[in-house]
């Protein structure tokens, strides 16, 4: 965001090493579009990590629930 950013991905991990998103992590996505929708920064993905695996909102369909 220092260097005026159009849009962002989140990054973060599940220190289980379960990947998968939990209706926490789909709620802050949602307020996460929120907030870039205010200041003009696009949420591109949320991209969750754990043992050997990712798993990607926007390549699971998610991020069109969190409209």
């Amino acid at each position: 965001m220092k260097r005026c950013s159009a849009s962002i991905i989140c990054v973060h991990n599940h220190p289980s090493g379960n990947p998968e998103p939990s209706p926490e992590d789909i709620e802050i996505t949602k307020r996460l579009k929120s907030a870039g929708a205010i200041i003009g920064i696009d949420v591109l993905d949320h991209v969750i990590i754990g043992d050997q695996r990712y798993i990607s909102l926007t390549e699971r369909g998610l991020m069109s629930l969190t409209h």
